[in-house]
């Protein structure tokens, strides 16, 4: 493996964060010494005193770098508050929610609140996995509290360096959108309170408001990042323009895991703007060509006029066909043990149901093609990438550079998507940036450069959502009583080979693949098993994870066997999930707004509900489908969302409708990636299907109210969708649909 560097460097702890996983105290290993690798501790910005130190972590009655404001409150003398982010945002808000927490806390004006993009560092590490990192739906969930303490104390410290001044106590004071008054009428804004303010101590405790005392938290905010975005203004990694800069791409083998065997570069060296071609190492131990040019178009003229010869030589060429074959005869074999339930009653149950699911590699394709800007100087390197997981990314340029991390500085970048498909444990792109920029100082050639995929490159040698087959036994009585279940899923391991397998492959089974069927709060007996072929196609977390499949499989069984036993799906589900008062809650909600039972639908047409909860969200839906012309419609989504306090309603409301429309596209023709003689079929959205406006119902989103901390919001809204589109299909052709996407 290309980066068992990571393993030891990350020790035994992981990335529980991207499946809803909690760590594991097997480890040993407790949050404080998980991953103690980073570029320092921050800026020493804002209101922390310049060229002081900030207290060590670990150092009883001190503060960690991520609990001290300096590292992430800048006020200039203007009244402007400047939040570093230790997130990247992808599209799920997080520039704008975290500030808020922060701008809330600290009693600031919200017109005078901006947010940037923080760079590595010990400071902007998740405070409960110990790298900085994006996944999971966490960035709000983990940093609730640290983000909140951080505006507390910069409030703090605001009000005591105003007290000093004015010769009271700090008690006496009030603050208001960025203004301290006193009792006497004295008046200071932040602005003019920063710099004094710089000099007081950082209060190890603060107390926090209660959510009736919010001001800001709570309230429908626009983005910051909105009109920039609409404009054309903001900048993405791929916008990256620095002087000198050179533009690289790779020819990567068609098989994955190839090698060159030779190649002929002659044609590409005489196209005008290319400087540089060279076989390179890859991820994932295959080997390419890079092309370096003084622009993308030469660049890419250059890679098509290659000559390569391609070693394949014990490189397995994995077909879709017989991997689905395969994966089906393994369905009906005993496989690795998840859970045990008497099976005794399923032969002789009244009504029994065979199932059997089918669904495919899905490619992540953002928006934004994957790209990396790598300046490599003598003795240390600047790195500019929209990444995920900033600490393994910054790892590994350090790794393949030799240079220790602190050598690197990787600034984090606004990136057009994700999906998942930026936090790769063994960084694909991030490596083969590193590895053009070692092999060009080698041979004496410096300079910054940027390497850059195609979406045809992402389509056709990624990372994928691994394909799966379902095999469900399910025994029920007349009144829709669970007396068994036999479940096995195939399908292979993103967590094997990565640097999180030590937590999360546990007894051989991969945590992630049987999230949303191990953990279903439905609770039905159940013996279920894995397979996990090993496969030479590469696979990775998308959008929602495991969830991805398994609500898929559990909603519409659940639909099913209310339906064969005569129950409305809907109060069938609300009886089994009695014990669960935040699924009732949006399940309630979700049938009072779609008027599901009480509104009459057009001919044709018929409802379809789903509720799956992932990364502690739940959410409920209520579709209206039909069939027009032999083609599935989707015309109406009503949503309803528990995910504890909503920080920002409106972003919530726009997780939710990308989250649907993600989802929706799971089910349209051609949505999947297929193999045939170890090549990847598709190559870009003319061929590899995503839903757009056009498929985009009518939605409606509902928040359930709560007080309590909130959870995540940036995937749970995508697995209940098709499902809860098939039910309605169901409905109306008496067709239960087991395959993504849609054959019907």
């Amino acid at each position: 493996m290309q980066h068992d560097h990571l393993l030891h460097r990350l020790g035994a702890g992981g990335l529980a964060a991207l499946s809803g996983a909690k760590p594991a105290a097997a480890t040993g290993l407790d949050r404080r010494t998980f991953l103690k690798i980073g570029a320092g501790s921050g800026f020493a910005l804002g209101i922390f005193p310049a060229g002081a130190q900030a207290p060590k972590a670990d150092v009883p009655g001190t503060m960690t770098p991520g609990q001290q404001p300096s590292a992430f409150v800048r006020i200039a003398p203007d009244g402007t508050v400047t939040v570093s982010i230790g997130k990247i945002d992808i599209g799920q808000g997080v520039h704008t929610a975290l500030p808020m927490v922060v701008a809330d806390e600290m009693d600031a004006d919200w017109s005078k609140v901006r947010a940037e993009f923080a760079p590595a560092g010990d400071a902007y590490k998740d405070p409960l996995f110990g790298i900085q990192m994006v996944g999971g739906s966490t960035s709000i969930k983990n940093s609730w509290t640290q983000y909140r303490e951080i505006g507390a104390r910069t409030r703090a410290m605001l009000l005591s360096a105003a007290a000093r001044r004015w010769n009271v106590t700090a008690a006496s004071l009030t603050a208001d959108r960025g203004v301290v008054t006193g009792v006497s009428g004295q008046r200071a804004t932040y602005g003019e309170l920063a710099e004094a303010a710089m000099a007081e101590p950082v209060p190890l405790s603060v107390v926090l408001k209660t959510p009736k005392q919010f001001k800001i938290i709570g309230r429908p905010t626009g983005r910051l990042d909105a009109r920039p975005k609409s404009t054309g203004r903001q900048q993405f990694g791929i916008d990256m323009a620095l002087p000198g800069l050179r533009t690289v791409l790779v020819l990567r083998p068609p098989v994955f895991g190839a090698k060159v065997a030779s190649f002929d570069a002659t044609a590409a060296k005489a196209i005008s703007g290319v400087e540089e071609v060279f076989e390179v190492p890859l991820d994932r131990g295959a080997t390419g060509i890079a092309v370096v040019a003084n622009g993308f178009w030469p660049a890419r003229t250059a890679r098509e006029a290659l000559q390569v010869q391609w070693n394949t030589d014990g490189v397995e060429r994995a077909d879709s066909a017989a991997l689905l074959a395969q994966y089906r005869q393994l369905a009906t074999q005993p496989g690795l043990p998840v859970s045990r339930s008497d099976l005794s009653a399923l032969a002789g149950a009244p009504h029994r149901i065979v199932a059997e699911y089918e669904l495919p590699y899905l490619a992540h394709t953002p928006m934004e093609p994957l790209n990396c800007t790598i300046d490599l100087r003598e003795g240390q390197c600047t790195v500019w990438v929209g990444s995920q997981f900033q600490t393994i990314d910054q790892a590994t340029v350090a790794q393949v550079l030799g240079l220790d991390p602190k050598q690197v500085t990787l600034n984090t970048l606004m990136a057009g998507g994700g999906f998942g498909r930026r936090a790769v444990p063994t960084s694909d792109y991030v490596f083969e940036a590193a590895q053009v920029a070692k092999a060009r100082r080698a041979a004496g050639r410096t300079g910054p450069i940027k390497l850059v995929w195609t979406r045809e490159d992402d389509v056709k040698g990624g990372y994928y959502r691994p394909m799966h087959v379902h095999r469900a036994e399910i025994g029920i009585d007349a009144r829709g009583r669970v007396l068994a279940w036999k479940h096995t899923i195939v399908g292979q391991s993103i967590i094997t080979g990565t640097p999180f397998e030590p937590m999360m492959l546990k007894n051989g089974v991969d945590s992630t693949m049987t999230e949303g069927v191990a953990d279903s709060a439905y609770g039905f007996p159940m013996t279920l098993e894995v397979h996990h072929p090993k496969v030479n196609v590469p696979v990775l977390w998308w959008r929602s994870v495991g969830h991805t499949h398994t609500a898929f499989v559990m909603e519409t069984l659940v639909d099913e066997i209310a339906r064969t036993v005569g129950a409305d799906p809907f109060d069938y589900r609300r009886k089994a999930l009695a014990k669960h008062p935040r699924h009732l809650a949006a399940l309630d909600l979700v049938k009072r707004k779609s008027g599901y039972g009480t509104r009459r639908l057009p001919a044709g047409h018929a409802f379809g509900v789903a509720v799956h909860e992932s990364f502690d969200t739940v959410v409920a839906y209520v579709v209206e489908a039909s069939m027009e012309g032999g083609r599935p419609v989707l015309h109406r989504v009503t949503g309803a969302v528990h995910c504890n306090l909503a920080v920002n309603p409106r972003s919530i409301e726009a997780q939710v409708q990308g989250g649907l429309l993600m989802g929706l596209g799971m089910t349209l023709p051609g949505a999947e990636i297929t193999l045939k003689d170890g090549i990847v079929q598709q190559g870009n959205w003319n061929d590899y299907r995503v839903a757009t406006h056009a498929q985009m119902p009518q939605v409606e989103v509902f928040i359930v109210p709560s007080a309590d901390p909130p959870t995540g919001v940036g995937e749970p809204s995508l697995p209940p969708l098709a499902p809860a589109f098939a039910n309605a299909l169901a409905a109306v052709t008496g067709k239960r649909l087991r395959r993504l996407p849609f054959a019907v």
